[in-house]
């Protein structure tokens, strides 16, 4: 199997699917804040989205036409720079006009067109501009590597560059592939986040199928990252099958999910290493919990501890804040019992700090990627955690966003 972690990985498109993008006049800046995904007739879907309780627009829309079509989708329909969000039911009719418009184009029903949008909340979404640019996106969609590019471009905001992986999978004398293309730098946080997922594969599976699949691997994956613990409204990963490489799931189950998982993974990961102002991308990992919840709220409570995150910032060792946010989470965890390592060194152990280079601490705290293990000797599961530092830059960012 490929690896889609790999940054020299190979992106693979799988059969039954074209991309287009175009720049409808969104985005302030000009660039391209329009894509089509147009998906072969059969193409089977599932989704998850986020769980705030205030949601966009085009999830409403979204989830009432994944019902009424019955887990069929022909075209993903994806804008940037405007949420639609927060819009009342001037802005759920907004998104039913445009898919309704390119259901027409596509010469199929508007049900089976799936939208999603990312961008600033609360503003009205132009849909008279999306409209109007329906026809070009459709008349110039292609099955080709630089299309699916482009796709993956159109759907940045705060991005700094797009985030694709691929992998393969032998099945018989057939090859099956599954890729993802996926946006998300800030507002990241568990239970998905401002971050659009579309996943597809040449596989053949029923909704039901690819559902119990993607709940599995986003468990394992999206929902094991953050940027700065805040929920978004927009959150969406889509999971596409078309059928056309003739494998059925269910005769390839296993394979299946380690592909989707190991892409998934990728697309997270590249997530996290993007997100706004980052400069460190920490590997957090609570073992030694007494179940995985236990384990996920504690390296939540770490990752989401403003004064740790900031302690990164400055690749600072201070292992101290480290155990007060695992205490303050309401996980009963003993710290006599309790062992923190930075790097491969041990620097706090059962209650008492430990002798650690500081300067080596430091050294690894400052590179790129750094490892961090909690152990709470309380029982045998873990999680990996995949989190960040939080910078001035960050602050920038997200201060003047809507200006």
């Amino acid at each position: 199997m490929t690896n889609p972690a790999d940054p020299q990985n190979e992106i693979h498109l799988p059969a039954g699917f074209s991309f287009s993008a175009a720049a409808a006049g969104i985005k302030v800046s000009g660039r391209p804040d329009l894509a089509l995904l147009e998906a072969s007739k059969g193409t089977t879907a599932a989704a998850v989205f986020t769980r705030n309780r205030v949601i966009a627009a085009p999830l409403i829309v979204g989830r009432k036409s994944l019902k009424a079509a019955r887990g069929r989708v022909r075209a993903v329909l994806v804008n940037s720079g405007n949420a639609n969000c927060a819009t009342g039911p001037a802005g759920v009719q907004a998104c039913e006009r445009v898919c309704r418009e390119a259901a027409r184009l596509l010469e199929v029903n508007a049900a089976e067109v799936f939208p999603s949008s990312t961008g600033i909340i609360g503003v009205p979404l132009p849909a008279e501009k999306l409209v109007a640019k329906l026809a070009e996106l459709v008349a110039k969609h292609e099955a080709s590597i630089d299309a699916l590019q482009r796709f993956a471009q159109a759907i940045m905001t705060t991005d700094t560059r797009m985030k694709l992986a691929s992998a393969q999978f032998r099945a018989g004398k057939s090859v099956v592939t599954v890729t993802g293309v996926a946006k998300g730098a800030g507002m990241i946080h568990p239970q998905l986040a401002t971050m659009l997922v579309y996943l597809f594969s040449d596989i053949a599976a029923s909704p039901a199928e690819l559902q119990n699949s993607l709940r599995k691997t986003c468990d394992q994956t999206f929902n094991c990252i953050s940027i700065d613990g805040d929920t978004s409204t927009n959150d969406t990963v889509l999971l596409l099958a078309s059928g056309q490489s003739g494998v059925e799931l269910r005769n390839a189950a296993r394979k299946f999910q380690t592909a989707l998982a190991a892409v998934c993974q990728s697309l997270a990961l590249q997530i996290v290493s993007d997100g706004e102002g980052v400069q460190h991308v920490i590997r957090l990992s609570v073992g030694q919990a007494k179940n995985r919840e236990e384990a996920l709220r504690v390296a939540k409570a770490i990752a989401h501890s403003l004064l740790v995150k900031t302690a990164w910032a400055g690749a600072d060792p201070n292992w101290g804040r480290i155990l007060a946010a695992a205490g303050a989470c309401g996980v009963p965890v003993e710290p006599e019992k309790m062992e923190i390592k930075i790097g491969q060194q041990i620097v706090f152990r059962r209650g008492s700090a430990r002798r650690f280079d500081k300067d080596q601490a430091h050294g690894d705290l400052a590179q790129p990627t750094c490892e961090i293990e909690v152990k709470l000797r309380r029982g045998r599961a873990a999680v990996a955690f995949f989190t960040t530092d939080l910078t001035a830059e960050y602050v920038k960012i997200n201060a003047e966003y809507s200006t």
